[in-house]
């Protein structure tokens, strides 16, 4: 099967690649924009500009059977534009619909659109996680231009009868994870007392080899077809507990002080990191059983092997 796989050079997309790649029965072809660097790897690759609603990508549509789409415009911290979703909807409403369409006039078979649990929300009840057909409730730019391009891609599927499988990942992390991931692992080496040693809240993670193998699980799986998918490893974990597993997988003892949450925030919301509280000590658990009983998928790797390889990456390359 000829895939066409965008976001080839991301987080996602670069371990996806891999996966295909050395797939007997997948034949990738890599979408990076003009200015990235050449992929090494012995792949197809097309060039473009920027994922927009006027991108030409017929060359690059030629014979493909299936579109992975996982590029996107995503969170941009300190965004400084005077309307944020308009500039979410350029690449991830108009952009992904425009490459929709033309696939499907080229008569792509498939199209797996990697999508956000933010379609869903910010968070949940202790207990009470989101399910694949709860009904959308985003809360962010992002989350509403991810929510909307769901909805026209399933609109251009009833019309044209080309299959759609959408994804919505929780926060992924794997190795060569960046951002808050890396920075709690860079506190956890240093010995930085951290005061989260008394959160019992429950958050839903994926490690980047799980996303990847239903990615791909997706791409010819007959039941997939016209479906939405969440995913995570299949255990929730509290900030306190992620702390400190993290802590173990790196071979560092983990310094947690048991402040009370409702102090942390009470501080957060003096210090103007609300949201900052609420990702540490808020919820936000998914339901997979859809996911494992329609696909007969279960997460290949456990929480503990995922955080070991984060682990193992990031002390070989902390510099």
């Amino acid at each position: 099967m000829r895939i066409l796989l965008t976001g080839a050079t991301g987080f996602v997309g670069r371990e996806l690649l891999e996966r295909m790649v050395s797939h007997v029965d997948l034949q990738p072809v890599a979408v990076v924009r003009n200015s990235a660097a050449a992929i090494t790897k012995d792949v197809a690759t097309f060039r473009v500009a920027g994922i927009e609603g006027d991108t030409d990508w017929q060359p690059a549509l030629e014979g493909v059977d299936a579109v992975i789409h996982c590029a996107a415009r995503v969170h941009v911290m300190h965004d400084t534009s005077s309307d944020p979703l308009a500039e979410f909807r350029k690449v991830n409403v108009d952009g992904t619909l425009n490459l929709a369409r033309q696939a499907a006039r080229a008569g792509v078979r498939r199209f797996i659109f990697i999508s956000s649990i933010k379609v869903n929300g910010e968070g949940t009840e202790l207990g009470k996680p989101y399910s694949a057909d709860c009904h959308p409730a985003p809360l962010d730019p992002y989350g509403v231009s991810k929510m909307e391009a769901e909805q026209g891609l399933r609109d251009l599927a009833s019309e044209t009868g080309m299959e759609l499988v959408i994804i919505r990942p929780v926060l992924v992390y794997g190795p060569g994870v960046k951002a808050n991931f890396r920075s709690m692992m860079s506190w956890l080496c240093m010995g930085v007392p951290l005061p989260l040693g008394a959160i019992h809240n429950k958050r839903s993670l994926v490690s980047l080899e799980n996303l990847v193998d239903l990615i791909v699980t997706c791409i010819d799986h007959p039941a997939a077809a016209n479906q939405i998918f969440l995913v995570s490893d299949g255990e929730d974990l509290s900030t306190t507990e992620l702390l400190r597993r993290m802590s173990l997988a790196l071979g560092k003892p983990a310094r947690l002080l048991p402040v009370p949450v409702a102090l942390l925030e009470s501080a957060a919301v003096m210090l103007g990191k609300k949201n900052v509280a609420q990702r540490l000590c808020g919820s936000l658990q998914v339901d997979i059983s859809k996911t494992r009983e329609l696909l007969g998928w279960a997460p290949p790797v456990s929480v503990d092997q995922a955080l070991r390889m984060t682990a193992d990456h990031y002390l070989a390359h902390k510099g």
